[in-house]
């Protein structure tokens, strides 16, 4: 047997992790370009504890506030311009997947002077700056990833680059951060990151370590599943689905997704599913799909949910993610095409051709012979 394991970043967990660790910041420079959305840090709390704690520690700071939902490539080359002119020592991320994602572009961009669209080639001639994270979010676990996911309207899909340098250096993880997020927006993250777990724990990347690991999100998830039903949560609600978030971010980080993510990727680009929902609806196929070749895994999986079918875990889910959304047949076609184009596909453990990954989507979604 061999496997590696490599997670470099240094946690904080727990209520005024920001506010009790003003040291950790000093140990990065006096000068951060601070990477987030329009609203979100601010609603929180967290941007104003951040902030607070910056100037405590006498670090001069600036705010980039322009990170929209799922970032463009051309979006994170105009914040590399900005970074590179504020010549910042360190990037300080708060928020969800997207601006986590984005302040990973912009820490390689600052240094980098380089077409954005030249990430994804990798071998930086510069190390990127350090990056610290706040997730706002107990979804991506882009906190403890080396990858960063950005828009590619050339080839209308989701690209990622990954590379070692780009692991957040220390993430502050403070649920109560999480407590101003709406029911919805709670549910498709914690969904993402059941999704990760899942894709994880069956992917041909997978690891006893990293099984371990991903069973215990998966746990963790299932003990939650009725509060996500509800809408009604508990700040130790909140501190277990971020602890799920975090514990299948590192399993992510290891295994790297599965054809799940390379379907959902159209789901959001071509239809606006949230990154999370659009993986959900899949979910339920993904595991009948490759039940045939490993099923003690798929029924793992149910264990560490409470479920006894992947019915009851499809029923589960449309409890969860109900919506109105209908494709076509055409839809399924130019989807399954992208996807079999994506290189996380390779990791499925039962590998699907072209004409099973529309019998995925058909067996997911609503289909139509027309759109209104």
């Amino acid at each position: 047997m061999q496997f590696r394991f490599f997670m470099p970043t240094k946690l904080y967990f727990g209520s005024n992790c920001i506010q009790d660790n003003k040291e950790e910041f000093l140990q990065w420079g006096k000068k951060a370009l601070v990477v987030t959305g329009r609203n979100s840090a601010r609603l929180s709390g967290a941007l104003a504890d951040l902030t607070r704690t910056l100037e405590q520690a006498k670090i001069d700071y600036e705010l980039f506030e322009q990170i929209e939902e799922n970032p463009t490539i051309e979006a994170v080359e105009a914040a590399g311009l900005v970074a590179r002119r504020f010549k910042p020592d360190m990037i300080i991320a708060i928020g969800g997947g997207s601006p986590l994602d984005a302040a990973k572009a912009i820490a390689v961009l600052a240094v980098n002077d380089m077409p954005a669209r030249n990430l994804f080639d990798g071998g930086f001639a510069v190390q990127p700056l350090p990056i610290l994270a706040v997730p706002l979010t107990a979804g991506t676990g882009s906190e403890v990833t080396p990858y960063s996911i950005l828009t590619d309207v050339e080839r209308q899909t989701k690209r990622s680059f990954s590379d070692p340098s780009i692991f957040p250096k220390v993430a502050f993880l403070d649920a109560r951060y999480t407590q101003t997020l709406s029911r919805s927006v709670t549910v498709n993250s914690a969904v993402d990151a059941l999704s990760h777990a899942i894709e994880g724990y069956l992917s041909l990347r997978s690891t006893p370590v990293t099984d371990c690991m991903a069973l215990e999100a998966i746990r963790s998830f299932g003990a939650v599943k009725q509060a996500l039903l509800n809408g009604i949560f508990t700040l130790p609600d909140r501190e277990a689905l971020l602890q799920m978030s975090l514990v299948a971010g590192i399993v992510l980080a290891q295994t790297a997704t599965t054809v799940v993510h390379a379907l959902g990727y159209s789901l959001t680009y071509f239809s606006g599913i949230p990154h999370g929902r659009a993986n959900g609806l899949l979910l339920a196929e993904y595991l009948r799909f490759n039940a045939p070749v490993i099923p003690e895994k798929v029924n793992s999986v149910l264990e560490a949910l409470g479920l006894g079918s992947i019915d009851e875990f499809g029923e589960l889910l449309n409890k969860l993610l109900a919506g109105d959304e209908v494709f076509t047949a055409e839809d399924f076609e130019r989807f399954a095409v992208l996807a079999s184009k994506a290189p996380n596909t390779a990791f499925t453990a039962r590998q699907p051709n072209l004409e099973e990954l529309k019998q995925i989507l058909m067996a997911s979604l609503p289909v139509t012979s027309h759109k209104q």
